[in-house]
């Protein structure tokens, strides 16, 4: 196990064109403790996150490729950061996405083993890991296993690649593994397939169904990345905002009206209402907005030693206030209905 007093002096992090990966290259670099930060990615990120990334080195190449094992050897890497997952968050799922994630993983674990000088391997994992089912628990913990194992989708690639990175701190019992499990990533400036389908003025759910959810803020998931990178503690964790809301409870929030539909017709319809375009709701996105999914986060404040800034509920009105989301529903029309209904209730007492 590495020595959680050291702090990486070369830190190579994949998928730095996405979100994710791109800003956490940008705190990383802006660290002075961190002597140098790598940069990698098939894909030129963008002008404004290249500038935002400043001392830290771009190298453009294709992680399926043995090049990143010539790049981690020749920097000398100590902390590989594998964020490359993050393209999940826009692009749908397809063959070679699956390539990409899979193959891709495998080759990072692969040359982070051979590599002498890698100590630490991080993880950007997420809950749909867990699936989502009638039978799921009130709260995931870290040891918990999917009552209905993801068999295709996002969620069956994530488990592959966790694999592969248990795997390898088996293999190499020096280095330290973490696997980061993050809960559904809403924010003002990242694009997801959850705030595409939130965005909508009117949104489809699952007729009599209320799927509980929680929400990790996009300054949260990547403060719990850059903790992670900074700190060794090795293993696998679960990271969300505090609170749980319903959908319903959700969409009345933001101000927009919902739609209940039959389950078949949950991703049909969300497509006619907007071209969601590469965040398409896939069988996994409707399960999930089904049952939902909550976890348990005692591990993340206990162990990790990390606690987010933003509740559940702070998340989804940060998106709302700052995301150029617009309610056609103001927060007063929906507290004079309730207000009504609970008048009206009262009288049939």
């Amino acid at each position: 196990m590495a020595d959680d007093t050291t702090a990486p002096r070369t830190v190579l992090v994949t998928g730095a064109s996405t979100f994710l990966g791109g800003y956490l290259v940008a705190r990383l670099a802006a660290n002075p403790a961190i002597e140098r930060v790598l940069a990698v990615d098939s894909r030129v990120p963008r002008k404004d996150l290249i500038r935002r990334m400043g001392r830290a080195e771009f190298l453009r190449l294709d992680i399926r490729r043995p090049t990143i094992a010539k790049a981690i050897a020749t920097y000398d890497v100590d902390t590989v950061v594998h964020a490359a997952t993050s393209i999940m968050d826009t692009a749908p799922h397809s063959a070679a996405i699956k390539e990409f994630n899979v193959v891709g993983a495998m080759q990072v674990c692969a040359a982070a083993q051979r590599s002498p000088s890698v100590k630490r391997l991080i993880l950007r994992s997420t809950a749909m890991v867990y699936g989502a089912s009638a039978h799921d628990p009130s709260h995931f913990d870290e040891g918990t296993p999917a009552r209905r194992e993801p068999k295709r989708g996002y969620g069956r690639d994530l488990l592959d690649i966790e694999g592969y990175a248990r795997g390898l701190a088996r293999r190499r019992t020096d280095m330290d593994v973490t696997i980061v499990r993050a809960q559904a990533i809403l924010g003002p400036r990242i694009s997801t397939r959850m705030s595409s389908y939130l965005s909508l003025p009117i949104v489809p759910t699952v007729i009599g169904y209320q799927p509980r959810l929680q929400f990790l803020h996009e300054e949260d998931a990547l403060a719990a990345m850059e903790h992670v990178v900074l700190g060794s503690r090795p293993g696998t964790f679960n990271i969300a905002g505090e609170g749980v809301m319903t959908l319903t409870q959700a969409i009345r929030r933001i101000g927009h009206l919902e739609l209940p539909v039959p389950s078949g017709l949950l991703a049909p319809i969300t497509g006619v209402l907007q071209d969601l375009k590469a965040a398409k709701l896939r069988s996994s996105q409707t399960e999930f907005l089904t049952y939902g999914r909550v976890l348990d986060t005692t591990r993340m404040r206990a162990e990790l030693g990390f606690a987010p800034r933003y509740t559940t509920t702070e998340t989804l009105d940060d998106f709302v206030a700052r995301g150029g989301v617009t309610p056609i529903i103001g927060a007063q029309t929906w507290r004079a209905v309730e207000r009504r209904v609970v008048a009206a209730a009262h009288q049939l007492q």
